[in-house]
């Protein structure tokens, strides 16, 4: 089963390789569709008046374009370079670069299931590319949250093999997050008291909770997580923890998003 339609769609960006350069349009294999054929006509090769168009594009050349018109019946599509930014390029070519990358994974995921590589492509490919948009981001849940995984796909056969595969090749995407503590105790064994609210944080989740010294009273509070909203929620459980400790012990405490 391809894990792609046939043909793209109206709008979407697209990575093909150069074929061959005419004066009037240069005509493209996509990458993604089979190395289906389009063509870029020369108005819509770049912006302004284009003289030459081996100026802009050469054969063998891998480019991103956008697709302007389908015509599944005849074959053809019809792609402009001119109507994308540089930056819908550079994340089109990386989730590109990524998916080839999936792609490769599931080469191991195949050796592992004692399968061919299509047969392992077609097992895993279109039930996680319809849950999570693409291979590589399946992957990435998988490294990040496997128990997540696990529960989305109904623990299919082959989960063992790709979770293994995810943990040994995919780091986990992360986010940081930063606060600042400022506690005070003035009691004799206030220096104790500090440091058993600075622990209470830091056990709220030891792995991804630390914190450290600015000056006193200052403490920042650091905290990385897969997910912004996870990483919000562990900040706020590690404040509270720390400010209902040195409060229980007569001290006083504020906390300030950084």
């Amino acid at each position: 089963m391809p894990l792609r339609a046939e043909f793209p769609e109206e709008g979407e960006l697209v990575v093909g390789t150069v074929t061959s350069i005419r004066n009037f349009g240069a005509f493209v294999k996509l990458d993604e569709y089979g190395e289906r054929e389009a063509f870029i006509h020369l108005s819509e090769v770049a912006a302004g008046w284009v003289k030459y168009i081996r100026d802009h594009v050469r054969e063998g050349q891998k480019l991103v374009a956008r697709v302007l018109r389908v015509d599944s019946a005849k074959g053809q599509i019809d792609l402009s370079l001119k109507r994308i930014n540089d930056h819908q390029r550079r994340e089109k070519v990386q989730a590109w670069k990524n998916e080839q990358r999936a792609l490769r994974l599931v080469d191991e995921v195949a050796k592992a299931l004692g399968v061919k590589v299509d047969e392992a492509v077609d097992l895993v490919g279109p039930r996680l590319i319809e849950k999570y948009g693409s291979l590589f981001a399946a992957f990435e849940v998988a490294s990040a949250d496997p128990k997540r995984f696990q529960k989305e796909i109904e623990k299919a056969p082959w989960s063992t093999a790709f979770l293994k595969v995810a943990r040994d090749n995919i780091v986990p995407p992360h986010v940081t997050i930063l606060g600042t503590l400022e506690i005070s105790d003035p009691a004799s064994d206030g220096v104790a008291h500090i440091r058993e609210a600075l622990l209470a944080a830091e056990k709220v989740d030891p792995a991804s909770v630390d914190v450290q010294y600015v000056g006193a009273p200052r403490y920042r509070i650091r905290v990385q997580a897969t997910q912004y909203k996870q990483a919000e929620e562990t900040l706020k459980r590690a404040t509270d923890a720390a400010l209902k400790a040195i409060k229980a012990s007569g001290g006083q405490g504020t906390f300030a998003r950084a």
